[in-house]
């Protein structure tokens, strides 16, 4: 639990320290344009988004460690929980104005954390089923293909779906990265479960990205976390044998169901600041495939 908390800090300050950074590149801007490629380039040069990128790549690293020992409903509802932690890093960096409610959100998104520590118990003992291990790359592929799809869709019906889809190839990712057995050479080139990881880490990418661009950011984000932690949970209770400690399976699910409400109250960070406009919050964070 501490290394999934521990991903979630990451997750959180690097989406603050990115904004930061994407911030100061358009204040500098000589309007010249150059579209997005132009203001990565630009932003790659700013140690904050650096670091941002370090604090991805660690909390990419807390996540797996997390995910070889907790059950997956736990890690899932921690993970989402980084817009908690985007919250609160922004509202002193950033200098992003809270509202009571979110501030509640924030404290509800640690209460249900603080239940799902208390009930969780071990990873559970199921490596998964080949015919898992096809079904989650036959899912990955099938979320990659939303990519041409949604880009046909308007308004909040694109956000919806883009969202939602790019929540399920995070949770291909969660998932993957359980049924993968061995991490040497042979057995890894021929584990379906690693090209599930890489096609749905990818298109979770894409296709968040797409949704951030055009259309309702917190309809996005909303769907996202849904997607990414419901799933994810029950394919680790059903087919991984993953469970609670005795007697305190209902506090697991009250728990899950806390932590992601508290989230979802906090989707508008997922929506990228606008330039001069401090009171709206940094983009959400990407987990790293």
């Amino acid at each position: 639990m501490v290394c999934a908390l521990g991903a979630a800090v990451c997750f959180g300050t690097a989406t603050v320290l990115q904004a930061g950074a994407a911030r100061a590149v358009a204040a500098e801007g000589d309007g010249s344009g150059g579209g997005d490629a132009a203001l990565f380039l630009r932003a790659v040069r700013q140690w904050r988004y650096l670091a941002g990128l370090v604090l991805d790549g660690l909390g990419f690293l807390f996540q797996i460690a997390a995910l070889r020992s907790l059950p997956i409903y736990a890690v899932s509802a921690a993970l989402a929980s980084s817009l908690a932690v985007t919250a609160v890093v922004a509202a002193r960096l950033l200098k992003v104005r809270l509202s009571g409610v979110e501030w509640g959100a924030v404290a509800v998104v640690c209460a249900g954390l603080a239940m799902l520590g208390l009930a969780a118990g071990p990873e559970g003992a199921g490596s998964g089923t080949t015919a898992l291990r096809y079904t989650v790359l036959a899912t990955a592929v099938a979320v990659l293909s939303l990519a041409p799809l949604g880009g046909r869709l308007k308004g909040r019906t694109r956000s919806l779906v883009l969202g939602l889809g790019a929540g399920f190839g995070f949770g291909v990712v969660e998932v993957a990265v359980r049924l993968i057995d061995s991490l040497r050479l042979p057995a890894l080139l021929t584990d379906p479960a690693v090209y599930a990881l890489l096609i749905g880490g990818g298109a979770a990418f894409l296709l968040l990205t797409s949704a951030l661009q055009r259309g309702s950011v917190t309809t996005a984000t909303a769907w996202t976390v849904v997607g990414e932690t419901v799933g994810p949970a029950v394919v680790g209770v059903v087919w991984l044998g993953d469970r609670t400690r005795e007697g305190l399976a209902w506090l697991a699910v009250l728990g899950f169901a806390v932590a992601v409400a508290g989230a979802l109250l906090l989707a508008r960070f997922g929506e990228a600041p606008a330039e001069g406009a401090a009171e709206k919050g940094p983009p959400r964070r990407l987990p790293a495939a």
